[in-house]
């Protein structure tokens, strides 16, 4: 029996950069989350210990923080790129560099209509994310939403499912639709405007979700998605996940009361997990 590596990757994770873009009125404050992966000539590294062909997961990291101020002016995407760029031009080792970005929302507070030039708010959980990869000359860019917490109280229903002996829901034609929606994106050419395409995209999504009529989860992740190739010639997919966050409504004829669709209890668990993937044809 012979033994042999297979698939290997190397690079460092989680590492964390802030970037203040400083304007004349104004600041510009970003925060990312940036993780490395480099594919290639390694094997050696790993059956023999020969570290000759080893770019330091630490030098991965210090390539992110110098690159930064030159290339992280604009779009997350183009900073991915321009990380992609230096692995594999700088080390003909590197056969595969995957370059994987997650951006935290910030805003400006305003004040009395007005933007404060330098004072910010979180937007809360929801994060713009993107995952550049190069292998040669071939570039692969995509782009997301992750944890976008949206919620509707009525345009949902849930009926007509299959009942068994073990089924105890209750169909109903009314409720809340509540989600933490992550989406991701495939574009057609790493040449892009990328914020533009992102806020539009990001736009159609939340546009899409509040005005369907919905039967399913299933069916308004499709129409979602639907909605996002059909004004976005240049995405060649996008893959959703929406976990249902289920408000049930609580029984209040145990105290004599009615509850007209308006006393939920809001659950974290168990949740439904929902997923799919809309493409071209």
């Amino acid at each position: 029996m012979q033994i042999k590596l297979s698939e290997n990757r190397y690079g460092k994770n989680a590492v964390q950069l802030s970037r203040i873009i400083r304007h004349a009125d104004h600041h510009e404050f970003r925060q990312l989350t940036v993780n490395t992966a480099l594919e290639g000539d390694f094997e050696t590294a790993y059956t023999r210990g020969d570290n000759t062909k080893i770019l330091p997961t630490d030098t991965q990291k210090n390539t992110i923080y110098a690159l930064a101020k030159a290339h992280l002016a604009g779009a997350m995407e183009d900073f991915g790129l321009a990380l992609a760029q230096h692995f594999t031009s700088n080390n003909p080792q590197v056969q595969r560099a995957e370059v994987t970005l997650s951006e935290h929302a910030w805003t400006h507070m305003v004040f009395d209509g007005q933007p404060h030039p330098h004072a910010y708010i979180s937007n809360g959980t929801e994060k713009h994310t993107a995952t550049i990869v190069q292998q040669g000359e071939a570039i692969t860019v995509s782009s997301g939403i992750k944890d976008l917490l949206i919620l509707k109280t009525t345009d949902s229903s849930f009926e007509h499912y299959i009942k068994d002996p073990f089924t105890t829901l209750r169909e109903t034609s009314d409720r809340i639709l509540a989600t933490q929606c992550e989406a991701t994106w495939i574009y057609s050419t790493p040449q892009q405007d990328f914020d533009t395409l992102f806020q539009r995209i990001r736009h159609t999504l939340l546009r899409t979700f509040a005005y369907h009529k919905s039967l399913s989860v299933q069916q308004t992740l499709f129409d979602m998605g639907k909605a996002v190739l059909e004004e976005n010639p240049t995405v060649q997919e996008i893959s959703l996940v929406m976990p249902n966050k289920h408000h049930i409504p609580f029984n209040l004829e145990q105290f004599g009361i009615e509850n007209k669709n308006e006393v939920f209890v809001a659950t974290d668990e168990p949740y439904g997990f929902i997923t799919g993937r809309v493409v071209r044809e």
